[in-house]
């Protein structure tokens, strides 16, 4: 009886596999057909001066040679995409953290209607509110409220100065950064075992502080490292919220990143060659920050 117990077992484990397999076929076909091939076909255009309508032709490393030593503007885009990821992705990771912590502790329905809330911006096409409140004139909601305030005595150009741009790209990519992160963050509180709060309690934990360093964290070690890696996704790549608010090129290149680079040679140029290295050292940059935030997320879990 054993061994056909065992058979039965594994012939049905084999058909829920071949289900999986072709619940995932549609997504999988898509997501190989137009990501994994345009990118492993992006790294040999790298190397070539390709313009979509003539052959590829093969340039070696001048691409890469000009990006580092006669393009200015990348350069500076650089310093560009360095201060957004040190800004937008610790703090939006910090943040996403905190509000899922912090939603967690509602009533279930409460859970709910707080989720859909703080969502919802990575889902909309929000930039014409933003627009709105950062308007130059005195009508502009920030504008209105600081010079009624005493704060300000004349409207101040949000979105075309460029002492100000990067600041309000910065606090509204933050204010849209709560996505896929956050819903993973989300779904950590929610399916941590119950039993460890009464085993911390009977070990000594007493405050929630303290759950929340000992028991809460350490069990959400997975999403904790997927929400990073969106995060790190996000930062490094950040280039629509610029275009969007505050048009393109912005003023003095202030909110110009590497994405918007690639963007620019890319879809405006056409110079598809130039393009793929910028998305190339693009990617190196952002594999080997992930690889070093697994690593030390790796290194705390074996401590």
């Amino acid at each position: 009886m054993k061994p056909e117990k065992n058979k039965k077992k594994r012939s049905y484990n084999r058909s829920e596999s071949i289900e999986c397999w072709l619940m995932l076929a549609p997504f999988l076909a898509f997501f190989v057909l137009f990501t994994v091939i345009p990118v492993l076909i992006s790294l040999p255009v790298g190397f070539t001066d390709f313009d979509m309508i003539n052959m590829p032709h093969f340039t070696g490393l001048s691409n890469f040679k000009n990006l580092f030593l006669s393009d200015r503007i990348f350069i500076r885009s650089i310093r560009t995409t360095l201060i957004f990821a040190i800004f937008s992705g610790p703090v939006s990771y910090v943040l996403c953290f905190m509000l899922a912590w912090l939603i967690n502790e509602l009533p279930k329905r409460l859970k709910t209607v707080f989720t859909l809330i703080f969502y919802i911006p990575s889902m909309a096409s929000v930039y014409t509110v933003w627009q709105l409140i950062f308007s130059g004139d005195q009508y502009g909601y920030v504008n209105s409220v600081l010079m009624d305030l005493g704060i300000l005595t004349s409207a101040r150009q949000w979105l075309t100065d460029s002492r100000y741009i990067l600041f309000v790209v910065i606090l509204v990519q933050l204010w849209i950064s709560l996505g896929a992160g956050f819903l993973a963050l989300r779904a950590g509180f929610q399916n941590i075992d119950k039993s460890l709060y009464e085993a911390g309690a009977v070990e000594g934990i007493k405050s929630r502080w303290q759950e929340l360093v000992y028991i809460t964290i350490p069990a959400m070690k997975p999403q904790m490292l997927f929400a990073a890696v969106m995060q790190i996704v996000a930062a490094f790549t950040a280039d629509i919220v610029g275009r969007n608010l505050v048009g393109f090129p912005s003023t003095d290149y202030a909110a110009h990143t590497v994405m918007t680079h690639a963007y620019d040679y890319g879809w405006v140029r056409y110079e598809m060659g130039y393009s793929s290295a910028i998305c190339t050292v693009l990617f190196l940059v952002m594999y080997g920050v992930n690889k070093l935030i697994t690593r030390v997320l790796a290194e705390e879990d074996q401590v």
